[in-house]
């Protein structure tokens, strides 16, 4: 079996290698840390023996995971893409199960879930947990319906629960390799077409709409002070 883990947390790069090294012995392993990185990789890897499964991290430097997960569905359509995020299932499955990932898991799953999941896309399927197919469900229904955040790009959603979970302006560019102008942009546009004026309102509107844990949000608060 041939995976490639994109990740920039070395840390866990090596805990995803040696999970699938301890159930697949003879897999064989690349690594990726940016998003050009990962799409590189996988181009380059095309012109010989393609990879199996892509485990790929939702935060990449150099632009998301999602970005990455959309550029390589148009060019490499039945590539199996396991989304790994810090994110709860609420704030990214359905979006990245919609762009075309076969699978969505938390960074706290548990590493049995990690190979039933990569089990799964290599018998052609997709893994979904039940609450996230419980959400896609009640999305379909729901689907004339829309809440104004789902109006957002991919990057602007990424910045709109970025700013919620308390993060300034400058940190988010840290964070994701982007200019403070850049996201000072992208912060502005989230305002606009969420009609808001603050970023307290985008705060609200994240912890009320589920985007967000509340609790986090305060904890997070409280270790900046």
């Amino acid at each position: 079996m041939r995976v490639l883990i994109a990740d920039d947390d070395a840390y866990v790069r090596r805990g995803l290698r040696e999970i699938i090294l301890e159930e697949y012995g003879a897999a064989e392993i690349a690594e990726a840390r940016t998003s050009r990185e990962a799409v590189n990789s996988v181009r380059e890897r095309a012109r010989e023996r393609f990879w199996d499964v892509m485990v790929l991290d939702i935060n990449m430097p150099g632009g998301s995971g999602i970005e990455v997960l959309k550029e390589l569905k148009k060019e490499f359509r039945k590539l199996p893409i396991l989304i790994l995020s810090g994110y709860s299932e609420d704030e990214y499955a359905v979006r990245t199960l919609r762009a075309g990932a076969s699978g969505y898991l938390t960074k706290d799953t548990a590493p049995e879930e990690l190979i039933a999941a990569i089990r799964k896309v290599l018998g052609g399927g997709k893994y979904i947990s039940p609450s996230v197919a419980e959400k896609l469900a009640l999305d379909l229904e729901n689907d004339g319906d829309r809440p104004a955040h789902e109006a957002l790009s991919d990057r602007e959603y990424q910045i709109l629960l970025m700013i919620a979970s308390g993060k300034g302006v400058g940190e988010i560019a840290e964070e994701l390799a982007l200019s403070i102008k850049t996201v000072s942009t992208y912060r502005a546009r989230v305002l606009e077409k969420m009609r808001m004026g603050t970023n307290a309102q985008l705060t609200f509107y994240a912890i009320k709409n589920g985007l967000v844990d509340e609790k986090l949000v305060e904890s997070g608060r409280a270790a900046r002070r």
